[in-house]
């Protein structure tokens, strides 16, 4: 019986990639690549040559049969994502719950988050804080969820930590300012990047400053 390793790979720097990934992956027999050219870059640098099996959100339920069986038959497989840490907000969870309901052993190898580095560098509490991921798509949902948030936010306070695509980001912060008012937000673009932007202000001015400058990259909103 193989094992699945579930591997975290930099989300900028590549000077992040830890020497226990870059082993794992160098003693894999497959690499499950969310996106093959990207992990095909990171593997070149490393001088890596393994052979890569996509899995992403829209084959996910056909792959997890074809790769419990290559790890039935003793190959060991690792698992990664576009960047950071596979699962968050990325397909991979129901791979190992599988493998853990049919005794196939997972070891998870830790490394970069964009989760932890931005909370870590925004300044604000550390010491309570609530993961969302990406809201609904639809307007409607995103507002009933962050209404919620807010309620529970009176009970126990923490710091919130939202992902948002470029096209979305300025919904969402008018979202978030009529719920909670012109709260001070924090937004992190390109983490550990060479263009890294931590913007630290009002909701407001973070929406005048968008709408005059378009989104790009992935965001990383906390509250």
């Amino acid at each position: 019986m193989g094992k699945l390793y579930i591997v975290s790979t930099p989300i900028g720097n590549l000077e992040d990639m830890t020497l226990r990934a870059i082993r794992i992956l160098a003693e894999a027999d497959l690499i499950l690549s969310e996106d093959t050219r990207r992990t095909g870059i990171l593997l070149k640098h490393f001088k890596i040559e393994k052979p890569q099996l996509s899995y992403f959100e829209f084959n996910e339920e056909k792959r997890i049969p074809q790769v419990i069986e290559k790890l039935r038959t003793g190959l060991n497989i690792a698992l990664v994502s576009d960047a950071g840490t596979p699962l968050i907000s990325d397909p991979g969870f129901k791979l190992v719950r599988e493998c853990v309901k049919l005794g196939i052993k997972v070891e998870s190898i830790p490394g970069a988050s964009a989760v932890l580095t931005a909370l870590t560098v925004s300044s604000l509490p550390t010491d309570k804080f609530l993961f969302l991921g990406y809201l609904p798509k639809t307007q409607s949902k995103a507002t009933r969820i962050l209404e919620n948030l807010k309620k529970i936010q009176e009970l126990q306070k923490m710091t919130v930590i939202l992902f948002e695509s470029p096209h979305k980001l300025l919904q969402t912060l008018e979202n978030l300012k009529e719920v909670f008012g012109d709260l001070e937000i924090v937004i992190a673009r390109e983490l550990t990047k060479i263009h890294q932007e931590i913007r630290r202000e009002k909701i407001s001015k973070s929406i005048s400053h968008f709408q005059k400058t378009k989104p790009k990259g992935e965001f990383t909103l906390l509250f």
